[in-house]
Order: C-alpha cells, then structure tokens, then sequence
C-alpha cells in the first residue's frame, strides 16, 4: 500500500502587520519545508508553534498528524486528524490519512467507517473505495474488497496501485488468469512498480514453476530492495529449489525486519521440514497454525509431519 501525504499550506500575503494568522500561516509553511525536506521532528516542531498561536488550527493538527503517520505513531496520528476533522467537518484529505492510520494501527474496522465517510464527501473520487477496499482486504472479506477497488477503478483507471490491489485480491479468489491481467495493465502504467513483480512471483510459485518464482521476486528486489516481504518469498522459492541454506538467510533477513510475520514463521518451519528436523518444524507451523490456520501450506506440512511420527 502506498500513501500520498497531502501537505496543506497557505500562502498568506503579508501586508507589513505580523498577525496572530500571519504568524501561524509562517510556521505552518515553514513545518511543510521541513516536511518536503524529510526532517519529520523539524516539521512537528513548526506545526506545535503553530498550534499555540492558534489551537484551533485544523490544517496544523492535520499536518502534524502526517509527521506522526511517518514516524509510526499511529494513534497520536489518529487524535490529530480526529482534531483536525472536529474543527472541519469535511476535512476530506483527513479523513483519508485517519482510515490509512486506523489500517496502521490495526484498527480495520475504523478504516472502513472512515472510508465511508470519506466516500460520502468524494463520491467522484477513487480514493475511498480505494481504502475501503484494503480495510476488507484485511478482513478478508476479498469479494467486497474486489467490489470496492473495481468502483475505485471506475473513477481512477489509470491507478497503478489499483490494478495491484485488484490483483492480489483476484489471486486470493483463485482468478489467477483475471489477476495476470490486472498486473499486465499495471506492468504497462508503470514497469518499475515492485510490487507487480513480488505478485507474478507469488502466481508463478503457485503454479509450480519455482524457477520463474525466483527471478520474478528478484525483479522486485531490484526495484525494491528494502520490503522484507520480497525476501521472505524469495527465501521461500530457495528452499523449493533446494537452497535451504540461502532460503533460511532470506527467512531469517525478513523475520529481522517483520518479527511478526506469520508467513516468515512458517517458512521457517517448512525449512525444518525440509531439513528433516521434525520438532523445530512443528513447533514454528503449530505457532502458526494457532494464530491463522488459513496461511497456505502450514495445514499441508502439519499433516506430513504428524503422519511421520
């Protein structure tokens, strides 16, 4: 998923009197610089300034809510673009940020309300829809996830993320050849979006052809060399080629970044069974089989290991 951090920021002319709103119009640009400029804890501290001149400023709660976005800090995210929207009502752009957020922080349920409300303020805009659809992405509710990014496609077709999303969720349905497609679209927006290839990885290795698996996921990796996703499933496709070795250092390199991947875990677990370490398998596939029983290949092997025993 990617997000576009919409800076607002007024351009005020200065008419030789330095203003309670002259003052704060100043700090706000001067946190949007700090911003464009990538210094995060520079920007925050313009938009408090800001802030104290004026506490009902909603486009410097909205501001600062971006910074806290971009440094993680999900709720404090959320209680500033919650103040933002409390000061402006159809504060548009906030409620996009605060579904993103509440997405972030786990909070799915949240992202589609807002989602919906944001709909409501936009209808002509795909970006609802495309919000929505990613918080029944993470429900896995994948049939309203697919209604959702076709009517973002509607109104946005030449969205590469769109055609992305739509993908995944077609593969997730099992439409691989209607997901191919929605990828083949994307491929021609933008060839140098990486998460297509990660995509055509991830078909191809279902279809058995772990060779292709491999060179579509290290496509993505140059494109993208910092998503530990990608190593993770370019770990995977080591082991089924029989590397077990480079697999695991591609597992262990993700799990390094995302200890919370169940996906990672689980390879790990097939890595031992590869290995024929029985214990160590079961014990990473029985962890992850608990949390979410629906992963892929983690009933498969459970199956082959206790029917060894």
């Amino acid at each position: 998923m990617k997000k576009a951090f919409i800076i607002f920021g007024s351009f005020l002319l200065l008419l030789g009197c330095d203003s309670a709103e002259d003052r704060k119009g100043r700090f706000l640009l001067k946190g949007n610089v700090k911003l464009q400029e990538n210094d995060v804890r520079g920007a925050r501290g313009f938009y408090d300034e800001a802030l104290k001149i004026d506490p009902a400023f909603a486009e410097a709660y909205y501001n600062r809510g971006l910074t806290y976005s971009m440094t993680a800090d999900f709720q404090q995210a959320i209680m500033d673009f919650s103040q933002a929207i409390s000061l402006k009502s159809d504060y548009a752009d906030a409620y996009y940020q605060r579904s993103l957020a509440h997405l972030d922080h786990g909070e799915n349920y949240k992202a589609i309300e807002d989602a919906k409300l944001l709909i409501n303020l936009e209808e002509e805009s795909g970006r609802g829809y495309f919000v929505l659809g990613l918080g029944y992405e993470a429900l896995k509710r994948y049939e309203e996830a697919l209604e959702a990014f076709n009517q973002a496609l509607e109104r946005d077709p030449d969205n590469v993320d769109l055609y992305v999303n739509r993908a995944t969720i077609r593969y997730y349905l099992g439409n691989m050849d209607e997901a191919l497609v929605d990828l083949d679209k994307a491929k021609t927006l933008n060839s140098d979006e990486a998460n297509i290839y990660n995509l055509y990885s991830m078909i191809a290795f279902d279809q058995g052809d772990y060779q292709a698996a491999y060179d579509r996921v290290q496509q993505a990796l140059a494109h993208n060399s910092s998503q530990p996703y990608y190593y993770n499933n370019r770990g995977l496709y080591q082991l089924y080629l029989g590397n077990l070795e480079e697999g695991l250092e591609d597992i262990n390199l993700s799990l390094k970044q995302n200890s919370q991947n169940l996906y990672a875990l689980r390879n790990k677990g097939i890595y031992y069974a590869m290995k024929n370490e029985p214990e160590l398998a079961l014990k990473y596939l029985e962890e992850v089989h608990d949390l979410d029983p629906s992963i892929p290949l983690v009933a498969s092997y459970l199956e082959k290991l206790h029917a060894a025993d």
